[in-house]
């Protein structure tokens, strides 16, 4: 391994590869050897960061239904104990029960690790990384990759036993009280949900313990619930709330078990979408104007942080009809989240939720993590509290202001310096911005340039950044009337033509 490319495996504060042959085109370079190394990177890290030595350290290991999971946690479980540390094995778990699993009082791990690649394709994997400060920033997992390149690990002699234990029973519990408390239903607080026909789509990922740990144990009628068995192949659809397939798959169950509520997660449930009793998708927009709802009625005026890309109908929401604020930041569900953090610390104003549109969502209750089966603990405390008052949950989005069209362009750039050229489109966007009459540029926009469409023909907004990763500027307009999106995308177009490095067919074929 002296000449592998270490640097490869960083995906901003993941780590992500190619864990199993067979696409075309993607070599593996995430092989059970690779994760030993870096179980033992991160062993290195971990005893350097807590001044203790590795035999002292306690780390927990659990993975979602990948194929390649089981392999890839035996060595990386096997690293880990040669460097003499005792290592907890929870088998199939979630990646926000992994960080809990090092405040837990009955564990206390001075570490976690998740071997997940969320919604990627079968044969990918990853690992995700947690103290009990909560997950590694970007800066941890380079510094963990240079410990691997090193590959100068001390090992023990005499190794500790793993110990299999199923802590995803003891998180699930935790979440079913969380509902009990919440609700406090006057006649039956063991099972608030009594009455309530919940379904849950798992997309064959690791979110199935939820149905018996956490909705029966409250009297929930689970009855039409769907893919809830770990199967890495994915057979049905990609676990993933913003999958078109995947959410028409939810919305369809809902309607057929005339469910009250519908829950999906993705493959390892930090994030989360959900459907209401007619099938309409709670998700993007609808699902961020939700949960500030009821976060705002706890914790009035405070500020919910979201990514660039919601809508203008979100802010007055928010604002207007809510009492909060609405701060939009950078996409990436780790730059809301240190934002709302960084809020907190500055003292003039508090934070309570950060979330992107993804579904990604961390609150200051839950340690700023983002859990998807949290988040879907809040609401389903509402939804019974709503039923108590003989109302329903999205009465509380009544308000909510939608845009007629919703539209993104994932434009690509074919150059070698995308970063570089990507700026320049944007800054040359934003010089020509200033001379259309009917074009306002967002002030404090803290992402590419967003641009306000003053126009009775367009009506609405777009924003051109640049991709987290990729060689790509998506860009996402929106309009408040039907057939708005076609004239603001016409004179982009238009603009664009000047950048020959960028591939217009996306738009072209739009219009």
């Amino acid at each position: 391994m002296n000449n592998f490319n270490w640097k490869q495996l960083q995906n901003g504060s993941d780590i992500r590869g190619v864990a199993l042959p067979g696409v075309p085109g993607e070599e593996v370079n995430l092989t059970p050897e690779i994760a030993a190394t870096l179980g033992k990177s991160f062993v290195t890290w971990l005893s350097n960061k807590l001044t203790k030595e590795s035999s002292e350290l306690i780390i927990s290991l659990g993975r979602d239904s990948r194929l390649s999971g089981s392999d890839l946690m035996e060595l990386l479980a096997l690293g880990i104990t040669e460097c003499g540390c005792q290592v907890y094995d929870f088998a199939i778990a979630s990646t926000p029960a992994m960080f809990m699993s090092t405040i837990h009082p009955d564990f206390n791990c001075d570490g976690a690790i998740m071997l997940t690649a969320s919604h990627l394709p079968f044969n990918r994997n990853g690992l995700k990384f947690f103290s009990n400060q909560g997950g590694l920033e970007k800066k941890d997992i380079t510094n963990i990759l240079e410990l691997a390149k090193e590959n100068n690990f001390n090992r023990v002699s005499e190794q500790k036993e793993i110990i299999k234990s199923d802590f995803i029973t003891i998180y699930g519990s935790d979440l079913a009280d969380k509902v009990r408390e919440a609700v406090n239903h006057p006649n039956n607080y063991e099972q608030p949900l009594q009455g309530l026909k919940i379904v849950v789509d798992a997309g064959n990922g690791a979110g199935g313990f939820y149905v018996d740990k956490v909705l029966k144990p409250l009297g929930a009628d689970t009855t039409g619930s769907q893919f809830l068995d770990p199967d890495g192949n994915f057979p049905n659809h990609i676990p993933n709330p913003e999958n078109t397939d995947a959410m028409a798959s939810i919305s369809q169950a809902v309607l057929a078990n005339q469910a009250d509520f519908g829950i999906i997660f993705d493959t390892d449930v930090d994030r989360v979408a959900a459907v209401d009793r007619l099938g309409n998708e709670l998700n993007r927009n609808r699902l961020i104007a939700l949960i500030s709802a009821i976060v705002l009625q706890e914790h009035p005026g405070s500020t919910v942080v979201t990514d660039s890309i919601t809508s203008d109908g979100l802010t007055q929401f928010i604002e207007q009809d809510l009492g909060g604020v609405h701060h939009r930041f950078k996409r990436g569900y780790k730059n809301v989240i240190n934002e709302a953090i960084a809020i907190n610390n500055n003292q003039d104003q508090e934070s309570w939720l950060a979330i992107e549109t993804s579904g990604h969502a961390a609150m200051k209750e839950n340690y700023f993590l983002d859990d998807g089966a949290y988040l879907a603990t809040k609401l389903l405390s509402e939804l019974a509290k709503a039923k108590l008052q003989n109302k329903l949950i999205t009465d509380l989005i009544a308000n909510l202001k939608e845009p007629a069209e919703s539209q993104e362009f994932r434009l690509k750039i074919n150059t070698k310096y995308f970063q570089e050229y990507g700026n320049q489109v944007i800054t040359k966007l934003q010089e020509f911005a200033t001379t259309q009459p009917d074009w306002q540029i967002v002030p404090n926009n803290h992402e590419g340039v967003r641009i306000t469409c003053k126009s009775p023909k367009e009506d609405g907004w777009f924003l051109l950044r640049l991709s987290l990763h990729d060689p790509v500027i998506p860009l996402n307009i929106e309009s408040n009337i039907t057939a708005g999106i076609h004239p603001i995308a016409t004179r982009l177009l238009a603009f664009f033509q000047d950048f020959k490095s960028l591939d217009l067919s996306p738009l072209s074929s739009f219009i």
